[in-house]
């Protein structure tokens, strides 16, 4: 990198990340604790209810258009240039976008729970439960529309631990003062609900004291925000794009837990997300790993250094492969284990499940590479693609849920996810953005996924000789998880190291920052 700008952005990725995984490690063990005090005084089905609830406030929320992404890109140049002004304007028209969609989910939440009755008709609590939990969620989201939009501004300038800070923080004494009322007081669910609603607003408080301190100037009015939308064209073509890739996102996330529940029960759903803790912590953790990147990674693209350019995304894909193989081959030797210790073994699902769903945390982990590239470069045209994404992954996992019940729902997610963010995704990234021939791409990651199956193998063959019993306790299991993830990490690590640049690039470029060797 150069020794100005590739520093700084090197830096702050790093501060960005240390700040990240710390706060959702923490995040992390609190709330499996948490999670384990909730099934245990609330039940499946309250959790049941918790995930379906999120998943239909989920399907409003497309309204949102993509319009973050779409600010997210166009703050870059602004910020790279230290335009206070246009900064400011740009924030501003983002906030009137906000309020309007604000008012659609308003509307859209009045109207969709008329049909709660029947939505919830198979659920066996009151169905006061339904309408105050999306009450309470729904609150929460609409903050992010009225106050918390200004974030966008932290991410974009490469600051993402002080939204960490704001968010995380908060969220970890949450679920602590929530696992506390849950065991301890009368009426748990309703103390539930009100430390919901009461910890969203101290977030807000916090985020937004941090914004106005780093960016006064924000404080200033601008007359008639909602005619900036003339001046910043490019921001509603992207909003347009992006409307139709939120909708791709969305039924890829979202629609899981509805279709179980549709097929099965809240008990079903709540049992599937107890694995879904499990790798959407994972994922949050490797989120954590590499925040700023979305920030570094723009402001490089706006700097145009092509050769650096594909040199860091070699560097981010063996890094990021690193860490999501190590996470899927860890969570099929420790998953079962670790669930019979936490809740017990009556909550375990079979083993296909299980690898069913690691290969849709892996695919969908390993996506995040080419959709920071992707974003950075502002390319969101390709808009029949989260089009026929949503109908794949609609079709086929209501089809095949209907015959192979669970199983066929995870596996029309697969049959989606293979098509259009496996194969189409790094090819539009390379014919259009990086404009490189996309064979450098499919040999990459051939040459990855080879040394992941020899780590696998290595890994089982690690396990097959181990006397540990890991579901007999909580130490034997911290001991066992510990063997396998040193195991496997060495392993990989060191297959990737030998064989690929883009990890020995990586490596000397974290020894550098940290002052361990001279550049």
């Amino acid at each position: 990198m150069q020794a100005g700008g590739g520093y700084s952005r090197t830096w702050n990725s790093i501060r960005n990340s240390t700040v990240a995984v710390l706060l959702q490690f923490i995040s992390l063990l609190v709330g499996f604790f948490s999670r384990k005090i909730f099934l245990d005084y609330l039940g499946t089905e309250v959790l049941g209810l918790n995930s379906t609830a999120a998943s239909l406030l989920g399907f409003l929320n497309i309204a949102e258009l993509g319009i973050g992404a779409a600010i997210s890109v166009t703050l870059y140049k602004p910020i790279f240039q230290e335009d206070r002004q246009t900064i400011k304007e740009i924030v501003a028209l983002q906030g009137w976008l906000y309020r309007k969609i604000a008012w659609f989910i308003i509307i859209g939440s009045a109207v969709l729970m008329c049909f709660f009755p029947r939505i919830f008709s198979k659920m066996e609590l009151p169905m006061w439960y339904a309408y105050a939990t999306y009450a309470v969620l729904l609150f929460s989201s609409l903050l992010s529309y009225f106050v918390n939009y200004k974030q966008i501004l932290l991410s974009a300038d490469q600051k993402e631990y002080k939204i960490q800070f704001s968010f995380r923080l908060v969220a970890i004494f949450k679920l602590v003062a929530q696992a506390i009322a849950v065991k301890f007081l009368p009426h748990p669910y309703v103390w539930w609900l009100a430390l919901e609603v009461a910890f969203a607003i101290t977030a807000s408080y916090f985020l937004n004291r941090v914004i106005y301190k780093d960016y006064p100037y924000l404080k200033e009015n601008v007359e008639s925000p909602g005619e900036l939308r003339h001046k910043f064209p490019d921001v509603v073509t992207k909003v347009k794009q992006m409307f139709f890739h939120k909708i791709g996102g969305f039924v890829l996330s979202q629609t899981s837990p509805i279709i179980i529940y549709a097929y099965a029960s809240l008990t079903l759903v709540a049992l599937y997300g107890n694995y879904m803790i499990i790798t959407n912590n994972l994922g949050y953790l490797m989120g954590a790993m590499f925040a700023g990147l979305g920030g570094s990674v723009g402001n490089m693209v706006a700097e145009g250094n092509k050769p650096l350019i594909l040199k860091v995304f070699k560097e981010l894909f063996s890094s990021r492969f690193l860490a999501v193989m190590v996470s899927s081959i860890c969570i099929w030797f420790l998953a079962d284990p670790f669930i019979s210790v936490w809740l017990g073994a009556e909550y375990l699902l079979d083993k296909t499940t299980l690898l069913l769903i690691i290969v849709i945390f892996f695919l969908g982990s390993m996506r995040a590479v080419v959709d920071t590239f992707i974003n950075s470069y502002g390319m969101f045209q390709d808009i029949w693609a989260p089009l026929v994404e949503a109908v794949l992954n609609l079709g086929f996992s209501i089809g095949l849920g209907y015959f192979y019940g669970l199983h066929g729902i995870l596996l029309g997610v697969i049959i989606s996810q293979l098509i259009i963010i496996f194969t189409w995704k790094p090819y539009f990234l390379f014919t259009r953005g990086l404009k490189e021939p996309v064979w450098i791409y499919v040999v990459l990651y051939a040459k990855h996924l080879l040394a992941g199956a020899v780590a696998f193998f290595a890994v089982r063959a690690l396990c097959g000789v181990m006397t540990i019993d890991p579901a007999s306790g909580i130490w034997n299991f911290l001991l066992y998880a510990l063997i396998v993830f040193i195991g496997c990490t060495l392993v990989l690590g060191g297959l990737l190291y030998a064989s690929e640049y883009g990890m020995r690039s990586f490596v000397r470029r974290m020894l550098t920052i940290t002052g361990l060797i001279k550049d």
